[in-house]
C-alpha cells in the first residue's frame, strides 16, 4: 500500500480493502463510521506546515550547571551505587524519568516464556544524567551513572572539569596531571588517559558541529 497523503482521499483509501497481495489497515468502529471527526484525524496536520526546528544543540555553561562531588567507586553527587530506581528518583528531587530502557529475557532463556521486563536505564533530562542498573541479587540497583555532556552537572577530578569539555584539552589536562604526580597510566574503553582506580569512561557527545565530553562513572564491579 502506498504512503498516507495529507488529504481525505488518503484516509478513504486506507479504509477500503487493499488489493490482493497488499497490506490492509484494521480500524475501530468509531474511525470507520466517521473518519474525519475522530481524534487522530481531527487533529492531523501536515508536518510540512509546522514551524521548522532550528536544530540547535543547547549546551549549559559551567556557571549554569550544578556542581557535584564524585567519590570513585561509591557515589556521584547524591546518587550512591546500590540505590534502587525509586531511591535514585527520590535523590533527584522526585524527578520522573523522561525515558527508560530495558528488555525482556531472550526467548531461549525461558524456553519461549515471555518473562519479566528488565529495567536497564532511566534517563533524567532535567538533571542531565542517565542511571544504569544491574541485577547482582535479582533486583535492579544503580551500577553506573552517565552525566550528559550538554546539560549535566559539572564534576571535577583534581581540579579538572570533566563534563562539557573539549575532548583533546581534557585528555591533555589529565595526561599532565598523571605525569606531574607519577600516578600510572590507564586508558578508558574510549581511549582517554586516566589514573588507576577511577572506574570511569570519558565519552563524547555532539554539540552542533563540535563534540564535548560526557562521562560514565561506575561502581567497582561494573563492566565498562
Amino acid at each position: 500500500m502506498g504512503g498516507v497523503h495529507g488529504h481525505r482521499a488518503g484516509v478513504r483509501d486506507l479504509l477500503q480493502w487493499a488489493q490482493p497481495g497488499a497490506e490492509g489497515l484494521f480500524v475501530s468502529a468509531e474511525l470507520a463510521e466517521s473518519p474525519y471527526e475522530t481524534g487522530p484525524v481531527l487533529h492531523w496536520c501536515d508536518v510540512r506546515e509546522r514551524e521548522k526546528n532550528s536544530g540547535s544543540w543547547p549546551v549549559k555553561t559551567d556557571q549554569e550547571r550544578s556542581h557535584w562531588a564524585w567519590s570513585p567507586l561509591k557515589a556521584v553527587g547524591p546518587l550512591r551505587f546500590g540505590m534502587t530506581p525509586r531511591q535514585v528518583a527520590d535523590a533527584l528531587g522526585g524527578e520522573v524519568p523522561a525515558g527508560w530502557r530495558g528488555h525482556f529475557p531472550y526467548w531461549w532463556w525461558g524456553r519461549g516464556a515471555a518473562g519479566q521486563w528488565t529495567l536497564t536505564d532511566d534517563r533524567f533530562e532535567q538533571t542531565g544524567v542517565t542511571a544504569h542498573y544491574w541485577y547482582p541479587e535479582g533486583l535492579p540497583v544503580l551500577g553506573a551513572v552517565t552525566v550528559h555532556g550538554r546539560t549535566g552537572p559539572q564534576i571535577a577530578h583534581a581540579g579538572i572539569p570533566l563534563i562539557g569539555a573539549t575532548p583533546s584539552r581534557l585528555d591533555e589536562a589529565m595526561s599532565q596531571h598523571i605525569k606531574n604526580h607519577d600516578l600510572g597510566l590507564l586508558f578508558t574503553p574510549s581511549g582517554s588517559p586516566i589514573p588507576p582506580g577511577l572506574q570511569c569512561d570519558i565519552n563524547t557527545t555532539r554539540a552542533g558541529d563540535t563534540a564535548i565530553s560526557e562521562v560514565t562513572f561506575a561502581s567497582a564491579d561494573w563492566e565498562l
